[in-house]
């Protein structure tokens, strides 16, 4: 894994990380989207004043309403977006300084991101959509797909390389797209409703993969899901109400 910027598992509740390194700090965080002109809604803030601090090898779960800002405050952690105000720390990184390409960069190099549909390319094998932001930072083919060959076995699918995603059913996508943001070795996963467009069981099997690579990998790991039995599954679980987080007690 990196050290900063410049399989079947039970589903039992993983222990929170004791350790005092500090991988994710938001402090004060705001975000507020403006009025649109000829909209009938004014300016809609969806937190204000928010702290988090994730711990490294912690597994955080993000709960709460539809519309309560989890898939927005995760962009944010990401550099996905800049917030109104307030800061996310990485390590010594202040995200909202990044430019387009450093931003771009600390997402190639330091987080995996799962989105709840798996964005996968449909003119290239699973094989080649694992090993495309390998690609991306300028790795050789063949050192690319021998990595990405890695972790195609790692979520338990080496015969399927050569598929393309039309030929994979949707938990084998969600699979694949697990391993494409894992291939660059982050230190940090954030995945944003992972299971939400996949069957009860199918849903088990993927959370169960998440959690067992969360583990075997060291990972440090934020997921924002509507599924309690998952998010207490977690080390911790932090509900996203009125614009607060609050921890809540596992079940």
């Amino acid at each position: 894994m990196s050290n900063g910027f410049d399989g079947n598992t039970s589903l039992q509740p993983l222990p929170v990380s004791s350790g005092p390194s500090v991988v994710l700090r938001a402090e004060g965080l705001t975000k507020v989207y403006p009025a649109v002109a000829g909209a009938a809604l004014g300016e809609v803030e969806l937190f204000r004043g928010l702290d988090l601090t994730v711990h490294a090898g912690e597994m955080v779960a993000i709960v709460g309403d539809s519309g309560a800002g989890k898939s927005s405050l995760l962009h944010l952690l990401a550099a996905l977006d800049k917030p109104t105000a307030g800061e996310v720390w990485c390590g010594e990184s202040r995200l909202s300084t990044f430019t387009p390409k450093q931003a771009a960069e600390f997402r190639n190099r330091e987080v995996g991101y799962v989105w709840q549909f798996h964005y996968l390319l449909p003119e290239f094998t699973a094989l080649e959509n694992i090993a495309m932001p390998l690609l991306a930072r300028g790795m050789g083919r063949a050192a690319a797909l021998e990595k990405a060959a890695f972790w195609l076995n790692e979520v338990g699918l080496s015969a399927r390389g050569q598929h393309r995603s039309g030929e994979l059913s949707g938990g084998e996508q969600q699979r694949i797209s697990l391993a494409r943001a894992l291939v660059t070795e982050p230190e940090i996963l954030l995945a944003d409703e992972p299971t939400g467009d996949l069957d009860t069981r199918t849903g088990v099997a993927v959370f169960e993969l998440i959690q067992g690579l969360h583990q075997a990998h060291g990972l440090t790991s934020i997921l924002v899901t509507h599924n309690l039995d998952f998010a207490a599954r977690c080390g911790r679980m932090l509900r996203l109400r009125q614009g607060r987080l609050e921890e809540q007690k596992n079940l």
